[in-house]
């Protein structure tokens, strides 16, 4: 039986600004929770969440990824690879992976250091800075508007039009956003890649060819093109936002290990990876169940929306050693942040080089800092979890 003292809401702005206690609460006393208001399961311990990931043909991703979008029964269209299901998931993946791969991101480190240079120096000597708005909020913008072909002077109009749409109102659930309206921005930038071709994403996209589910070998119809422009703008723009805010906070908040950081970067890549185990950009999944499922004496039911909270998985003490401690040196065998399975996230490999190269550029200026928390804004959305502000003090 489920302890009817557990509450968790995902459109609880109180339960939002700190998760880790009902979360915690959730994995030792009800692991399989059912919340009758919205009609959702969720699933909290590691054991549980990743082999959910894995079993992609069980939690189905079809009706889509997003709690609100599968009650409503929308249909999204065809490119938006996390509301997807093989054949057609993998078709689609396949695409993106001749673009995202290790070798081209690394290509890209150079440009995103001398980004981060170029926006730091100006910093240099001010009391400090707002992690987010100086930095959170402009790196990704700039590094996937430049992969994509996206003139700089739109960008900015483009990535906080993508952030509205997902932000909640506190205590409801939003009413779903019509993904073809959200591609729309993108038609005319489109358009004139189809006439203009460049060395960019979207003109690799345009001209790529590949076998259908039907079996025949096509390109993209200007829909499809539409919808994986949009849906790479979303996501390269908003995880990285978010991680790059998480690691401000935490290392201001955790000044010896920022300085040992900064005496010695060689350990910057792990500390990433303790950031996003620790404050998952991205911390639920939604899918949807094909079938009856047995979970902890319980049953979730064919057809049932299931909640996947990989971001509490992440803190799962069943998985980790004192999981809710900040360690920089922690040796992390894996973690959830970035999905598990088939929808493991194309772009992690971009996300870790930029919150690699941002730490590493602001640790060569500053070896502490201070977090202003009396304003700091939290961002409520339905997709992320993170920082809108984080001014830091510098010394």
């Amino acid at each position: 039986m489920q302890d009817e003292s557990v509450y968790y809401d995902p459109y609880d702005f109180e339960i939002d600004a700190n998760p880790y206690p009902v979360w915690r609460r959730l994995r030792d006393s009800a692991p399989l929770y059912y919340n009758e208001k919205y009609d959702f399961y969720a699933l909290s311990r590691f054991e549980d969440v990743e082999k959910a990931l894995t079993d992609f043909g069980t939690y189905t991703s079809g009706k889509g990824f997003i709690l609100e979008v599968i009650k409503a029964g929308i249909r999204l269209p065809p490119g938006n690879l996390l509301a997807e299901d093989p054949p057609l998931h993998d078709i689609h993946r396949g695409l993106l992976s001749r673009v995202f791969t290790p070798r081209k991101m690394a290509a890209l480190e150079p440009q995103v250091r001398e980004l981060c240079a170029r926006i730091l120096d100006e910093l240099v000597g001010t009391d400090g800075f707002d992690f987010v708005a100086d930095l959170g909020a402009i790196v990704p913008m700039r590094v996937i508007g430049m992969m994509l072909g996206i003139p700089e002077s739109d960008q900015v109009v483009i990535r906080d039009a993508g952030t509205r749409r997902h932000q909640l109102t506190e205590g409801e659930a939003p009413a779903p956003t019509d993904a073809r309206s959200t591609a729309q921005p993108f038609a005319d930038y489109i358009d004139w890649r189809a006439t203009h071709p460049s060395d960019d994403l979207m003109t690799e996209l345009l001209r790529a060819e590949f076998e259908d589910e039907t079996g025949t070998t096509r390109r993209l119809t200007r829909d499809e093109v539409l919808t994986y422009t949009s849906v790479l703008a979303g996501a390269g723009n908003e995880t990285t936002r978010r991680l790059i805010g998480w690691t401000g906070q935490l290392l201001g908040e955790h000044p010896d290990q920022c300085r040992e950081l900064a005496a010695d970067r060689s350990n910057v890549p792990q500390a990433i990876e303790e950031v996003l185990r620790f404050e998952s950009p991205s911390p639920v999944q939604g899918r949807v169940v094909s079938r009856d499922v047995e979970h902890h004496g319980g049953t979730i039911p064919e057809g049932s929306a299931v909640i996947l909270l990989n971001a509490s998985a992440n803190r799962d003490e069943r998985h980790y050693t004192d999981p809710d401690t900040f360690d920089i040196h922690r040796r992390i065998d894996r973690h959830l942040a970035f999905g598990h399975g088939l929808h493991f996230c194309l772009g992690a490999s971009l996300a870790r080089m930029e919150g690699r190269v941002v730490l590493d550029e602001v640790l060569k200026r500053w070896s502490s800092w201070e977090v202003d928390r009396d304003n700091s804004v939290l961002d409520h959305t339905s997709t992320t979890r993170g920082w809108m502000n984080l001014p830091v003090v510098t010394s």
